[in-house]
Parts: C-alpha cells; sequence; structure tokens
C-alpha cells in the first residue's frame, strides 16, 4: 500500500519537518494553544472554500480532493477555472512566495491533470489585496527538482538527520512556545 503525502505538509517540510511531528501531536488540542492570528485568518479565509460558498460560478470547482497515484499525494484544491483551466491557491496575505507553496500548487496541479482535467494556468491569490499573482508552469526541470524532493520527503528519518535551530525560522514557527528543540519564543505573542 502505499503511503500518501499530504499537499498541506510540503510547505511544512520545507519550514521544518520537526513542525510536522508536532503539528500532529497537538492536533488534537486546543487550537488558541499554538494557532497565531495568520493562522486564525487563514481558516477562516478558507471556510468559503471549504463551504463552496467563494464562487457561485457554475464552471468554478471549489474544494475538490485531488490525488496522485504517480506522485503518492493527496489533498485538496481551492479553486479550479474548468473553462480556462486555472487552478488557484487562495491566501490571505502573501509578502513572499516561498518554494514550498509553489510545491504545494505544482502537486496540486500533478494531481488535477492524473484526474484528467486540463490545467493551462497557475495563481495565488492574495485575499487582502485582491491580486492575482500568476506562477510559472513547471518544466521538466521542475517537476525532476519536485520529484526529488518528494523522494526527501518519503526517506526523511528524523533519527538519522540531525536537528539544526534556525532562530529565524523558529521565531516564526507557531510551534515555537511549544517545541523541545528551542528555547526560542516567536513573534506571535
Amino acid at each position: 500500500m502505499n503511503d500518501y503525502i499530504a499537499i498541506s505538509t510540503l510547505n511544512d517540510f520545507i519550514f521544518c519537518p520537526y513542525s510536522i511531528y508536532l503539528h500532529n501531536v497537538y492536533m488534537e488540542t486546543d487550537e488558541t494553544m499554538y494557532h497565531a492570528t495568520p493562522q486564525t485568518r487563514g481558516r477562516s479565509v478558507h471556510e468559503t472554500v471549504d463551504k463552496k460558498t467563494a464562487s457561485n460560478r457554475a464552471d468554478d470547482i471549489l474544494s475538490l480532493p485531488v490525488y496522485s497515484e504517480e506522485y503518492g499525494l493527496m489533498g485538496k484544491i481551492d479553486v479550479y477555472k474548468r473553462k480556462i483551466g486555472k487552478l488557484i491557491e487562495r491566501k490571505y496575505q502573501m509578502k513572499q512566495i516561498y518554494q514550498g507553496q509553489i510545491y504545494q500548487l505544482w502537486a496540486q496541479m500533478l494531481c488535477l491533470k492524473e484526474m484528467g482535467y486540463a490545467v493551462e494556468e497557475l495563481a495565488f491569490y492574495e485575499i487582502s489585496t485582491n491580486k492575482m499573482i500568476l506562477v510559472k508552469m513547471p518544466d521538466e526541470e521542475d517537476i525532476r527538482m519536485f520529484k526529488g524532493f518528494i523522494d526527501r520527503f518519503r526517506k526523511y528519518n528524523p533519527e538519522e538527520t540531525p536537528f539544526i535551530v534556525n532562530p529565524n525560522k523558529c521565531h516564526h514557527c507557531i510551534y515555537c512556545n511549544l517545541c523541545d528543540k528551542t528555547t526560542e519564543n516567536n513573534v506571535y505573542q
């Protein structure tokens, strides 16, 4: 049986693989223990997609579960504009686009394509500014790098990989104050 990687963990893995562990440890607890304003805002923004009220256009598909057997991925897309083949990931605010976020979008695209959907455009939609940010479609080299990343994700063993504290990342981690690897405090207090 193939163990599927949740698309939502791709960015987390690049940020800090240990944060995935902490997420799983604390996910059954009160989110107010660790969720900061950005996560709370992001969750409320996603409610319109999850409840399928973000768009009333007949050709828009919202909150579609997707998977890829080839890549061993599963997750959900935010918006797919069927008529023009545009896949959109909605974010409240994007001060910077990180490689992990791009990998998430590529993963969604690869799942959709494997499921028979035509994807011609990729974009992030920044809700706070009402701005569409186009993302370049991956070329063959990008896909090769993505496959290598997925392979590293699958082979990752925390017991064999030394944990290196990155104070800048720790300061921006919502689990920082609950983490046993650092004494840093996060910026969200």
